[in-house]
């Protein structure tokens, strides 16, 4: 009796972090189309090329996450924390610290309204909730 209730804690406890790395991922891509939707509004010109393949690189990485999840691939929360992690990085360097490289499209000090700073922090809250949620995931797994 003890071992089926022990089974069914861990069921229960593995549902609840595959349920959050899902609701993560919801977030993570809806701020990702908002913050690229931002992109396109301002204009594409705005930014460097290196910019531009930068941002190719964590879309190609923010698909691939999403569709892990949505598969319920065994490496869902590995890559889900990664990605979510690497996407923090990157879009704060490139936006949220002053003009630093041409890997910049600094916000600190540049002509960018209200709107691109939500689209951008929503983002950013997305990619932190997708990589807590992974690293939920993959501790629960443990």
């Amino acid at each position: 009796m003890a071992q089926a209730q022990t089974v069914q804690r861990r069921a229960t406890t593995d549902d609840r972090g595959e349920r959050a790395l899902r609701m993560a991922a919801v977030l993570f891509a809806a701020g990702f189309v908002v913050h690229n939707a931002d992109h396109v509004r301002r204009g594409v010109n705005t930014i460097t090329t290196e910019v531009f393949a930068g941002g190719v690189v964590v879309s190609i990485l923010a698909v691939l996450a999403v569709a892990l999840i949505v598969m319920r691939h065994r490496l869902a929360p590995f890559v889900a924390a990664v990605v979510g992690i690497t996407t923090v990085v990157a879009v704060s360097v490139s936006h949220l610290l002053p003009h630093w490289s041409v890997f910049s499209d600094a916000f600190v000090g540049g002509n960018v309204d209200g709107l691109s700073w939500f689209a951008v922090l929503f983002e950013l809250a997305g990619a932190i909730a997708l990589a807590a949620a992974g690293l939920l995931a993959l501790r629960q797994r443990a």
